[in-house]
């Protein structure tokens, strides 16, 4: 069974350089628990998730920017909003997510 941990040190060992999202707190009802992880890819493509919907939206597109700056982040997701039409965020709880840069190391780069 391929877990994230895998498919990070595949994506380090092709030379890519990607973000790791992890949920460190959690209140109310939401999608995932703590601990649950998604690696960002820099073309956006991702694998796992932290919960979907719009929040993960949110988290992607604050990947985006970690990848690029090198600046870790805290995504804060905000589930408690009024039930709508153009909102998913129905579960009623808050996330907290902390992205951060995973460079290729120096020399583990395959040629």
């Amino acid at each position: 069974m391929e877990t994230i941990y895998h498919k990070l040190a595949e994506l380090l060992d092709r030379g890519e350089t990607v973000a790791l999202a992890t949920i460190v707190e959690a209140k109310g009802s939401v999608p995932r628990e703590v601990g649950a992880k998604m690696i960002i890819h820099p073309l956006g493509q991702h694998v796992g998730t932290v919960g979907g919907g719009c929040g993960e939206a949110e988290v992607i597109r604050a990947a985006l920017d970690v990848i690029c700056t090198g600046q870790p982040t805290i995504v804060t997701v905000d589930l408690t909003e009024e039930i709508s039409l153009q909102s998913t965020g129905i579960c009623g709880g808050i996330l907290r997510v902390f992205v951060e840069r995973w460079p290729p190391a120096e020399g583990d780069v395959d040629v």
